[in-house]
């Protein structure tokens, strides 16, 4: 498994959501991604991680540096 520079949560999806696995990254705010697997909710988080942090630096956003504990609010 690849390692993720951000720690990941992954909760299952409800049948009507439609199912899988939903993964969220707390320290990027809205950065998510799913799977029908928890593996490939991570895996495809990955991406969305990369996705996340070009869109912020094509902003001008700060990137919050990786935590290595998860924190929810």
């Amino acid at each position: 498994m690849t390692k993720l520079p951000y720690p990941v949560l992954v909760s299952p999806l409800l049948p009507e959501d439609g199912g899988g696995f939903l993964a969220t990254v707390p320290g990027l705010p809205g950065c998510m991604s799913d799977g029908e697997t928890p593996q490939e909710a991570i895996s495809n988080v990955g991406d969305a991680i990369a996705s996340w942090i070009e869109a912020a630096q094509d902003m001008g956003r700060d990137i919050p540096p990786p935590s290595t504990v998860a924190t929810l609010g």
